[in-house]
C-alpha cells in the first residue's frame, strides 16, 4: 500500500475544479497539490510520527494558484506558487529520509514543483485534449485563489492508482 501527502485548495475552488475535469474524465481522487510524495511512506506508517512532529512546528502558510502549464506535453497542472509549500516538502523529505533513487524518481528536492494537475495522458486524455482543457481552464477556472495551508491530508491507496484520505493533520501548535 503506498501513502503521499498533500494540501487541499479551499471546497468552493476544489469543488470548481471537480466540476471542469468531469467534463473531461472520471476522477478518483480530489485535486490537491502534493507535498510529499509516495518515497518512502511505507505502510508500516513508522514516518507518520516524523511527520507530525513536522507538522507541528510548522505554522500555516498561503498558496497562490497560478495559471495553466503542462509538464512536457503528458500533464496539465495549475502552478502553485508558496514558499511554504516548498519548504513544508523539504522538512517532510528530510523527516521520511526516502532513498537518493525514490528522491529522483518522485521528483523530490530541487525537482520539486508544486502543482495541483488538472489532467494528463496516462488518465486516458489525449495530447489535444489536455490542449482544449488547457484553453478552457485560463477562462472557467480563473479567478486563481489565494488561500490558507493550515493542514496537510495524508493519502492511502485503496486499489491500484485510487486513493483515499486517511487523516489530516494541523499545521502549527495549537
Amino acid at each position: 500500500m503506498q501513502y503521499f501527502i498533500a494540501i487541499i485548495p479551499p471546497d468552493e475552488y476544489k469543488d470548481k475544479i471537480m466540476k471542469f475535469q468531469q467534463e473531461w474524465i472520471t476522477i478518483d481522487s480530489e485535486p490537491h497539490i502534493t507535498v510529499k510524495a509516495q518515497g518512502g511512506l511505507n505502510s508500516d506508517l513508522t514516518w507518520l510520527e516524523e511527520v507530525k512532529k513536522v507538522c507541528k512546528e510548522f505554522s500555516p502558510f498561503s498558496v497562490s494558484i497560478k495559471h495553466p502549464a503542462y509538464f512536457g506535453s503528458e500533464v496539465l497542472f495549475l502552478g502553485a506558487e508558496s514558499e511554504g509549500v516548498v519548504e513544508l516538502h523539504r522538512r517532510l523529505v528530510q523527516a521520511v529520509s526516502p532513498s537518493a533513487d525514490l528522491i529522483q524518481r518522485y521528483f523530490e528536492y530541487d525537482q520539486f514543483i508544486p502543482h495541483l494537475t488538472l489532467g494528463q495522458t496516462s488518465w486516458g486524455l489525449s495530447q489535444n485534449d489536455l490542449s482544449l482543457m488547457m484553453s478552457q481552464a485560463e477562462t472557467l477556472l480563473q479567478p486563481y485563489p489565494l488561500f490558507e495551508a493550515r493542514f496537510i491530508r495524508v493519502y492511502k491507496e485503496a486499489e491500484p492508482n485510487k486513493y483515499e484520505p486517511l487523516m489530516d493533520i494541523e499545521l502549527g501548535d495549537y
